[in-house]
């Protein structure tokens, strides 16, 4: 792997959409710790803002507090263990939370080293070269059939199930994440975003929107804006980290 430092900048935006006065997304930022998190959450009453707000403060918590030698990969799934029993908990003692989790996407970076943590249909995607790639799987019902060959993708896209998530944080007393792992480049761009954006967006027009030479919050705030023209059925945030 090669030895150049890599620097970081990073900014995010958040919205309600258009169908919905609340908003159970929920971001977290550490450029100086390399902690990047995006958390969707669900549940009834205020469920879903509980469980996303708890997970990225307490991911955030313990991934900024973890030793420096303590191997990254560990500490991630070590800061999942320990939110996922928090949401649990937190659920169980209050039948009004009961029941609520979230999905959780995660990058942390090393100088050229980037791990993406993912559990649910929250996603990151890398941009190279101008070309998009989604680094995650989604944990839903309807990828699960399309890996499987038992729909198509453009079904899956209609499915009255594409609701039906498989893997969530919170709401069991276990939770196993997905961690892949990276190596970064200079000018890689790397999108956390909830699926507010891509149930909206095709990945064609993500992929030409983050093209643009433009500083990280307007490109946040044009994919936001997308979305929301092209339905804002769902809370809709988006969190880019760029490499340089």
């Amino acid at each position: 792997m090669a030895s150049a430092l890599v620097h970081y900048t990073a900014a995010a935006v958040t919205d309600c959409g258009r169908k919905s006065s609340s908003n159970e997304d929920a971001f977290a930022i550490s450029v100086e710790h390399g902690v990047y998190l995006l958390c969707d959450g669900m549940g009834g009453a205020a469920g879903g803002e509980v469980a996303s707000r708890m997970a990225v403060d307490e991911m955030l918590r313990l991934l900024t507090s973890r030793a420096q030698d303590a191997p990254l990969a560990q500490a991630a799934e070590e800061a999942v263990r320990a939110t996922n029993e928090a949401i649990f908990s937190r659920s169980q003692r209050n039948a009004r939370l009961r029941g609520m989790g979230t999905t959780l996407v995660g990058l942390l970076v090393e100088e050229r080293r980037a791990l993406v943590i993912n559990i649910g249909d929250s996603r990151c995607y890398r941009l190279r070269n101008r070309s998009l790639e989604q680094l995650t799987v989604d944990h839903s019902l309807v990828d699960e059939l399309v890996r499987a060959g038992q729909i198509t993708p453009d079904a899956a896209l209609h499915s009255p199930l594409r609701n039906v998530i498989t893997r969530a944080l919170g709401t069991r007393r276990e939770v196993t994440p997905d961690i892949f792992e990276y190596e970064v480049e200079p000018d890689d761009l790397f999108l956390l975003c909830s699926d507010g954006l891509t149930r909206e967006l095709p990945d064609s027009l993500i992929e030409s929107l983050l093209g643009a030479d433009s500083p990280l919050d307007e490109l946040c705030a044009r994919l936001v804006s997308a979305a929301n023209t092209a339905g804002g059925n769902d809370n809709i945030t988006c969190l880019l980290v760029r490499a340089a």
